[in-house]
């Protein structure tokens, strides 16, 4: 990915930041916003910041190393190798800060003067600071909540240490919007923040980064700490500063239909008639839910691009071009500059879409899907010559350019085998591997292209044909968007369409990162690469890794892992994460979340920190961006298993007169989640075709962290009566034949009902009914929506739920009981008729697996 800039050599290979790999690769809040009492308002006596009203561009009202031969297993004495780079948006909501009479802001008393140098007083903890949690707000959720001082056992890699940063998370507590440049250190370019001391006197205030002093303009100048508490970045971890500097002449925001970034759907038109029944209905649905305001383009691709115009009334009509060849700068002025309307906003063209999915007709020819000539990289091409086509409105010498990241998405039900960028038919064609290696570099350049038009790519597949998803990953990741695989066009295709279109999507994104200089970055995961931008003229030793973010919205994060440069001697450590971007509406935000965590001696204390739902998704993220194969998967599965054994030996104790070791207690949920990694469909062969993996990879290396979790570690819901729920272990003794049960593994949901239910119609309909609402509520906001399906007990799709609960029922009662309490409220009768429901086959349960690597089951919660 990137490396730091300006950061000395390391002497040793493995410890360099993040390599440069293409991005093959939401949690709770436990931050409390105090209530704000009338009495505490500001003081009039100082000059409030402006705060950001929604005409001036922010919505309000926010809710609350791959291996040549396989590797043996791996000794951690070294980070796992650094590599590629996840993200999201929210609607940043001005929000005042709240403080108890008797708080106080960091600040320190006035200067005294010492042989000419100034002494800062040590700041007191203000009793905001201490209402902040150890570590997390929404958006950056830790690993640990504290900081080991010790450098060897801090940077035990097993386990290591980092931070989920999720840059457009919609938050409950803010942010605080800022209307006015923000005050930064002349040093190492940090930002000013709430942990900084302040001299009130002078208005001078000190680094938390690199302890410089900086002057403020007399802004901070101040007769008591009280009046400094009217300054957002002085009272809140996470602020958001609009830049009011114009630095596009002649530039003025604007959002009405002219401008509003388009949506152009790129759709195979090589489709069999079920297909394109089920895509038409979900094209329908689709304009029908855009915005009024919304400006589409339709395209169709198959041996030609047929662009649909929407100047004709009622009636669909399209200019073709051949599909073999890249169009020519003439034939695309042709198109941009003649008579046709190619892109209009869905208030004046939604009658003639319908028209024009109404008139879509199946393939006719005899021919087989994969075989069929599909030019989708020139449609692509096609697409964002329309979208930069004549959108800059010249009118009153005012230039208007569209908020936001334009989209296309691409629904495609097969290959691209025709024109740039395509693949033989056949994989035995004399010539198929160098064609794909050129259609490879092809598509991450026209990819690549597009993020610098502000363009996102997303390729929506479904189907029965491969649609060989090598050659279009690279195409959907280098312009920032996805690849997602449906069955077919039906139900969650269309749902994922209407997703697709309405992200939010901010542009020109960029995540700085800076630490303390006790902690070093030493990988990063997600969807940006690495930005090499000078900032020494503005900064004098600005460190800061920057990543260019290749897509700015709410449905990914970036993986931060971190490592202690040497042993720590202060009690704090900081973190800064800057986000700059343009919104869609042209608003220049820079998003500055600001977190302290205290340093430890004690490993007890710092295990008693770790979140283990956090430091499981970023092991996760850590080890699939190894697994890009098979392979490489199986592989990640003894990689798995060797750091549950280095962890219990460098943190756990071993039992007495045994060669087993006790898994530390502190993190005893942390082994089941990695267990239910290794099993599951991102490591393990629940999804059968390679294709399918692949995708699920990608997109879990760009996921948000809920999404992550559940990817990671499934979700289990039972169906009681009166509609309601208990949640319980992902084991198979849920599988009780009279209840229903709901599975969330993130990208697919499960309802299983049990035989014993199923048979009562009434009970079964009302079960079902309640499941299905829950799993539409529980994934209501996510992207990709995941597949909702349905199965009685004994039915063959219920080996997809089956495969993905640890198979408990191997275990002894005790240990059933203990890691599965619900069990006690069964009739001696229920648990036979339960113990006989099951089919003995190999796979080890949890206690089963953990006791192989010589380590004692940890102790359940």
């Amino acid at each position: 990915m990137a490396t730091p800039p300006q950061a000395s050599p390391s002497p040793n290979p493995d410890k360099s930041p993040i390599t440069a790999a293409p991005t093959i690769s939401p949690g709770t809040s436990r931050f409390i916003s105090p209530n704000l009492q009338p009495d505490q308002i500001a003081s009039p006596s100082i000059k409030n910041p402006i705060m950001l009203s929604p005409e001036n561009g922010v919505k309000t009202g926010s809710p609350i190393p791959h291996l040549s031969t396989p590797p043996g297993p791996p000794v951690f004495t070294s980070p796992v190798r650094p590599a590629a780079v996840p993200f999201r948006t929210s609607p940043a909501t001005p929000q005042p800060v709240a403080f108890s009479s008797g708080s106080s802001l960091p600040t320190s008393s006035p200067p005294h003067f010492s042989n000419g140098s100034v002494e800062l007083q040590q700041q007191v903890p203000s009793a905001l600071e201490e209402s902040l949690p150890a570590g997390d707000i929404p958006c950056v959720l830790f690993s640990a909540h504290k900081v080991l001082k010790h450098k060897k056992l801090a940077n035990v890699p097993s386990l290591g240490f980092g931070v989920l940063v999720s840059p457009e998370r919609e938050t409950s507590i803010g942010p605080q919007v800022i209307q006015r440049d923000p005050h930064r250190c002349h040093n190492c370019g940090a930002y000013s923040n709430l942990y900084s001391n302040i001299l009130i006197g002078s208005g001078q205030w000190q680094c938390v980064i690199c302890r410089n002093l900086n002057g403020s303009e007399g802004e901070y100048v101040a007769s008591s700490k009280e009046e400094l508490r009217n300054f957002p970045e002085l009272s809140s971890p996470l602020v958001d500063f609009i830049q009011t500097g114009n630095k596009r002449p002649s530039y003025v925001p604007v959002t009405d239909s002219r401008t509003s970034a388009p949506v152009v759907l790129v759709i195979d038109e090589c489709l069999d008639e079920p297909h394109l029944q089920h895509l038409q209905s979900s094209l329908h649905a689709f304009v029908d839910s855009l915005p009024l305001t919304t400006r589409i383009g339709i395209i169709l691709y198959g041996r030609t691009v047929s662009v649909y115009d929407f100047s004709e009334d009622s009636i669909a009509s399209a200019d073709v071009i051949p599909g073999g060849t890249s169009p020519t700068q003439e034939t695309l002025k042709g198109f941009i500059y003649g008579t046709g309307i190619y892109l209009s906003p869905m208030h004046a063209s939604k009658e003639i879409a319908h028209v024009i999915f109404s008139s879509l007709r199946p393939y006719k020819l005899n021919v087989p899907e994969a075989s069929r000539d599909r030019c989708l990289g020139t449609a692509v091409e096609v697409a964002m010559a329309i979208i930069q086509g004549p959108s800059v409105d010249m009118s009153r010498g005012v230039v208007k350019r569209p908020g936001g990241n334009s989209r296309i998405i691409v629904c495609a039900g097969g290959p691209n085998t025709y024109g740039p960028g395509s693949v033989p038919h056949s994989y035995t064609h004399p010539n198929y591997p160098h064609r794909e290696k050129t259609a490879l570099k092809w598509m991450e350049h026209l990819g690549r292209e597009a993020h610098q038009h502000n363009i996102v790519v997303d390729v929506l597949c479904a189907g029965t044909c491969p649609v060989r998803v090598p050659l279009l990953q690279p195409l959907a990741n280098s312009s920032g968007g996805v690849l997602v695989l449906h069955d077919d066009f039906g139900e969650a295709f269309g749902v994922n369409l209407q997703r697709a279109s309405a992200r939010a999507a901010g542009s020109h994104g960029l995540l700085e990162i800076r630490c303390s200089d006790d902690i070093l970055v030493t990988q990063v995961v997600g969807p940006g690469e690495g930005a090499h931008i000078d900032t020494h003229e503005t900064f004098k030793n600005d460190i800061s890794l920057c990543i260019q973010m290749l897509s700015v919205e709410e449905t990914q994060c970036f993986s931060i892992s971190l490592e202690n440069k040497h042993d720590i001697k202060s009690d704090y450590v900081f973190f800064q994460f800057a986000i700059q971007y343009s919104n869609v509406y042209q608003a220049d935000i820079a998003r500055v979340i600001t977190i302290r965590l205290p340093t430890v001696d004690s490993v007890s204390a710092y295990l008693q920190s770790v979140q283990d739902e956090v430091a499981a998704v970023i092991i996760a993220k850590r080890t699939l961006l190894r697994a890009k194969s098979y392979s490489d998967a199986i592989d990640m599965q003894t990689t798995i298993d060797e750091r549950v054994k280095d962890i219990a030996l460098k943190f756990g104790s071993q039992v007495p007169k045994s060669k087993l070791y006790r898994f530390p207690k502190e993190i005893s949920l942390l082994p089941e989640l990695l267990f239910h990694l290794r099993r599951g469909p991102l490591l393990g062969s629940i999804v059968g075709h390679e294709d399918e993996r692949s995708v699920l990879r990608n997109l879990f290396l760009n996921a948000s962290f809920d999404l992550s979790l559940r990817m990671t570690a499934p979700r289990c819901l039972m169906h009681r009566e009166g509609g309601t729920f208990e949640e319980l272990p992902a084991y198979d003794l849920a599988m009780q034949s009279d209840t229903a049960v709901v599975l969330d593994h993130g990208t697919d949901v499960f309802i299983w009902l049990g035989a014993e239910l199923a048979a009562d119609e009434g009970r079964s309909a009302s079960a079902l009914a309640a499941c299905r609402t829950l799993a539409e509520e529980l994934t209501e906001l996510r992207f990709p929506a995941p597949r909702i399906l349905a199965f009685k007990e004994g039915s063959s799709q219920a080996r997809y739920f089956v495969s993905r609960l640890i198979p408990a029922h191997k275990d002894p009662p005790y240990e059933q009981e203990a890691r599965f309490p619900q069990l006690r409220t069964l009739t001696t009768e229920q648990r036979t008729k339960l113990k006989s429901s099951f089919i003995h086959f190999d796979d080890p349960s949890f206690c089963e697996w953990i006791r192989v690597l010589k380590v004692v089951p940890p102790e359940p919660i």
